[in-house]
């Protein structure tokens, strides 16, 4: 192993975040050389699995749609969702996100936009909140669609990088695991590190990886074949958060404010998302903060076609669907679908389950069902005008959908509620549902929709999002009686937990470079994307809006590739 200087710049990490480090020190003349324990055909990580949604603010999109979105507004929004509570932990996070609502409200569409990004004209409502102006939830919608879903995002960023990749500016190195950042003063090319006292980072040390073949997402082998070492005078660390590493989500799930651990967990992000750069770079001496936080999906399915170990599909509901707890009783407000995250998590799994039921219709699944992933989108990320208009416009669920209501080991589709109870009680996992119970359920909400008011308040909320035209059109169903078969078939879908993203992460400043646990900043190292919380160790607080995971590689990863090619 050398000793001598082989670029400007290592990045840690081929995923989205990495992508845009990487392309912002290229336009710099920077030599920038990639590291990624995966083979090439995983370039762009998990952003490409992605939906491929994008929080903005005050866009022309909006604004074509009448909705009146401010940074005033946003920045509200995100500080009720955040709840910044800790002095020390939540000091950069702070400024990150007031620095990332600017961004989302001024620059971030026209930078997107001059590299070849479009969106969707529907504007999506994430994340509606819990019922309070000042508390948690976008008070309008801001979930901007690309035309093309999480590949179109990536590739915006992967083609300028793969051209400086041919200009020499760039080398990938896949299959080379880290497992140890170097440090000065101990030798460059020596057995380990001394320790961290107030080294700089200068490299990187890890293991070569048997080559493979496997396709994108695939588990791939972690047999070892040699070691390597690469040195360089800045480390951008994009590793990625713990959303596959079940083991790390249970040790910091947060039992207090989320419930207990649930036994039964499925992954929203392939097999190396796994949090080893979390602990690799804490030893080196890094400050590791809000481990605790995290943000995992209640609306989880095992995905009938997977790709990844325990690979699962979220569904992104519309707000119709009756929500009831694994005994069949109606979660209290503000647990409707679509509306708040966490509160639903905590409600949930304090029943002593780990999975919760929707029930719903033929028209609602048809309407308000979409689900989460590039793949389940071929319409949006094939770009296609043609099959997206027929797709959407098209009687029925859409294919996506159809096929787990063919397929799902989740879902239950009957031609009454006797059967449907009868089916739901056959896959449950401990809990039971009453079928006289369920009908008077469903009987006293069918009684809430003969007029266009009603003191249901999940009635008021699908009211409220039919007053939006996006949601009118293309999101929301038409309120009907459940019970009226008419409007059949009756379906339940089994909802499991789902884990995804890790919200807290290394302290980075706003030049994204890493902080020291005594305050001070840590030479030659960086992080950005999910790592770093998406920005100082955790941007988002305690809830997401939605829209803002990639718009967070993105922003981090900017601020950090340009940063470097300042020194």
């Amino acid at each position: 192993m050398g000793g001598e200087r082989q670029a400007d710049a290592i990045v840690v990490g081929a995923g989205l975040a990495g992508l845009v480090a990487t392309y912002e020190l290229t336009q710099a003349g920077k030599k920038v050389v990639v590291v990624d324990q995966e083979n090439r055909n995983n370039l762009g990580g998990q952003a490409f699995w992605s939906l491929g949604g994008l929080f903005l603010v005050d866009s022309p999109e909006q604004r074509r749609l009448g909705i009146k979105d401010s940074p005033e507004l946003a920045l509200q929004d995100w500080m009720g969702s955040a709840g910044f509570d800790r002095e020390d932990e939540d000091f950069w996070p702070r400024q990150w996100a007031s620095a990332y609502v600017d961004f989302a409200a001024t620059e971030k569409r026209d930078y997107l936009h001059a590299l070849g990004l479009r969106f969707t004209p529907v504007v999506g409502w994430a994340e509606r909140g819990g019922g309070f102006a000042d508390g948690h939830g976008n008070s309008v919608p801001r979930f901007h669609l690309t035309w093309g879903t999480g590949p179109e995002v990536v590739r915006v960023f992967l083609e300028p990088v793969l051209e400086a990749e041919k200009k020499g500016l760039v080398e990938f190195r896949c299959r080379h695991r880290v497992d140890e950042l170097v440090l000065s003063g101990n030798g460059a090319g020596s057995e380990g590190n001394d320790g961290p006292g107030d080294a700089a980072v200068i490299g990187v040390r890890g293991a070569l990886l048997e080559d493979t073949d496997a396709e994108r997402g695939v588990a791939s082998s972690r047999t070892e074949v040699g070691e390597f070492e690469i040195l360089a005078p800045a480390v951008i660390v994009t590793s990625g958060g713990i959303g596959h590493n079940h083991d790390m989500v249970r040790e910091n799930w947060p039992v207090e404010r989320l419930g207990p651990v649930p036994e039964h967990m499925i992954a929203g992000v392939p097999a190396y998302v796994d949090g080893r750069m979390l602990r690799i770079t804490e030893a080196a001496g890094a400050n590791l903060v809000n481990r605790d936080r995290m943000w995992h999906y209640t609306e989880g399915i095992h995905n009938w076609d997977p790709i990844w170990p325990d690979h699962a599909i979220r569904i992104i509901p519309g707000p119709s669907s009756l929500w009831l707890d694994a005994n069949g009783n109606r979660l209290p407000a503000p647990n409707f679908p679509g509306f708040d995250t966490n509160s639903t998590m905590k409600a949930i799994l304090d029943t002593g389950y780990d999975y919760s039921w929707f029930v719903l219709t033929g028209d609602i699944i048809a309407k308000e069902f979409a689900l989460s992933g590039s793949e389940q989108n071929p319409d949006i990320t094939g770009k296609s005008l043609k099959t997206a208009a027929k797709a959407r416009l098209a009687k029925g669920a859409p294919d996506p959908v159809k096929a787990f209501m063919d397929h799902g080991i989740d879902f239950v589709v009957r031609d009454n509620l006797p059967d449907l109870v009868a089916g739901m009680n056959e896959i449950g996992r401990g809990g039971h549902i009453d079928l006289q119970s369920l009908e008077r359920t469903l009987s006293a909400r069918d009684t809430q929709v003969e007029n266009g008011y009603a003191k249901d308040a999940q009635i008021m909320a699908m009211h409220n999002a039919r007053n939006y035209l996006g949601d009118k059109v293309v999101r929301v169903a038409k309120p009907h009686r459940m019970l009226d078969p008419e409007h059949g078939p009756l379906i339940a879908v089994r909802l499991n937990i789902l884990t995804r993203k890790t919200l807290g992460g290394l302290e980075t400043n706003l030049d994204a470079q890493v902080m020291r646990p005594d305050g001070s900043g840590f030479d030659g190292l960086y992080a950005a994307g999910e790592v770093a919380g998406f920005g100082g160790g955790g941007v988002h607080g305690y809830n997401a809006l939605e829209g803002t995971f990639l718009g967070g590689c993105i922003f981090s990863g900017r601020a950090a590739g340009r940063a470097v090619a300042r020194l």
